[in-house]
């Protein structure tokens, strides 16, 4: 079993990363892989609904000029995935939100039904607006939430300083032990992912 980590902040050693690798040290401790894939510093495109992902039917967006379509392509042979943002301006880093809208819109058969979860780091506020529009897309994917002790969150400033976040920390690691217990039950067939329902549209307005 595999969890990808998704490294959505500009700069590949700071508190995001230190948050994500807490967890990944916690999920190799329970005998889970894990791959901590920083997105680096170039742009990520923005979707621009033109659908085309969905007309070629390739599982990949048409736009292959930034890490979108090597995100997606590692989802296939993954179990679980945590993505993780800076907070900036009190919202995930622009560049995480844009890969996980594309990923998931043009890749979804990847990730439908695997458990995921959000990780978020900031200097003092705006932390939990950002760690719940990094969650609700999963949420419409499908995709079990994978819990912690508390909102999934770790602080500091500079870089290297959330590893003095104690608690933060701690939260990270409970997030892994209790990702790997869900991906375990999958795996020995205690648990069985629910077959589900055609989807049935509605606008209210019809």
């Amino acid at each position: 079993m595999k969890v990808l980590l998704i490294n959505g902040s500009p700069r590949k050693n700071g508190n995001t990363s230190v948050a994500l690798n807490e967890a990944a040290k916690q999920l190799i401790k329970n005998n889970i892989e894990a791959e901590v894939l920083w997105i680096g510093n170039k742009p990520v495109r923005g979707c621009i609904a033109c659908n085309q992902c969905k007309a070629n039917g390739n599982n990949q967006c048409v736009f292959n000029d930034d890490i979108t379509n090597e995100v997606i392509a590692k989802m296939a042979e993954c179990d679980a995935i945590i993505i993780g943002a800076p907070v900036y301006w009190g919202q995930p880093a622009a560049q995480a939100q844009a890969l996980q809208q594309r990923m998931l819109y043009a890749g979804g058969s990847n990730f439908k039904g695997k458990p995921a979860a959000a990780v978020c780091v900031c200097r003092r506020g705006g932390a939990s607006a950002a760690f719940q529009t990094l969650q609700m897309p999963f949420q419409m994917c499908n995709m079990p939430i994978v819990t912690s002790q508390y909102w999934n969150i770790a602080y500091g400033r500079e870089e290297g300083q959330a590893a003095f976040d104690t608690e933060g920390l701690q939260t990270m690691r409970t997030l892994a032990n209790n990702m790997a217990v869900m991906l375990q039950m999958y795996a020995t067939g205690t648990a069985q992912k629910p077959e589900a329902e055609a989807w049935q549209p509605m606008n209210f307005i019809r």
